[in-house]
């Protein structure tokens, strides 16, 4: 699996590098701003992209827009967004467009590192990988369409959205398999949403939903 890093902090885009050579992945290209990602994109055709949010040169957003453009022009192109913060505007739009894995973690909530390596294998596999935090952010900022879910209902979604499938979801909340059925059909049918598809194709579709709910008049 190839990979390219977009990280500005020295330490730690060396430690990835390390940590990720001992997992058999070979990282095609390390960088520290946006410029030079998307130059390595065009190089070296990852198979997973880790990003930043803020690089230079003014550690804002540079990182995350230059994940959208990246995805712009190479559609489907997995990304792993890696942060300190949540930008919850670019957030949503990044996981607004179609095709491809996403995934947004948080650094400091990576507690293990074979989570963080199952999460990169997702997202390039075409997965998800959602923060809890993330996820909650998103959804509080939603409004109004989340105020019908019950509390149960958030929960399973927050998992939904991290990608878990309905067995991981019903051992976490220590629930049958069949009242996961019944809390997603229950979630989709208050937000309005088929129950047609699975995966991260229907995390996307309730995470799109959501973002296009929080970002109207």
């Amino acid at each position: 699996m190839r990979v390219v890093i977009a990280e500005d902090n020295v330490l730690l885009s060396t430690g990835l590098e390390l940590l990720l050579g001992r997992y058999d992945c070979q990282v095609a290209a390390v960088v520290d701003n946006a410029a030079d990602f998307l130059t390595a994109v065009r190089d070296h055709q990852p198979d997973v992209t880790i990003v930043d949010v803020r690089l230079p040169p003014s550690f804002r957003d540079e990182g995350i827009r230059a994940a959208l453009r990246a995805r712009r022009e190479h559609p489907g192109l997995p990304i792993l967004v890696l942060s300190q913060y949540v930008e919850q505007q670019y957030a949503a739009e990044l996981l607004a467009t179609t095709g491809g894995g996403i995934g947004y973690l948080l650094k400091d909530r990576v507690s293990r590192v074979e989570e963080f390596v199952d999460a990169l294998h997702r997202v390039a596999a075409g997965g998800t990988a959602m923060d809890a935090e993330v996820i909650a952010q998103l959804v509080q900022r939603a409004g109004d369409p989340i105020a019908t879910l019950t509390a149960r209902e958030r929960e399973v979604l927050a998992l939904m959205a991290q990608g878990h499938d309905n067995t991981t979801i019903g051992h976490r909340l220590h629930i049958t398999d069949n009242a996961v059925h019944k809390h997603i059909g229950n979630i989709f049918a208050k937000l309005g949403l088929a129950i047609t598809d699975s995966g991260h194709r229907r995390v996307l579709a309730v995470l799109t939903h959501l973002n296009a709910a929080g970002t109207s008049p």
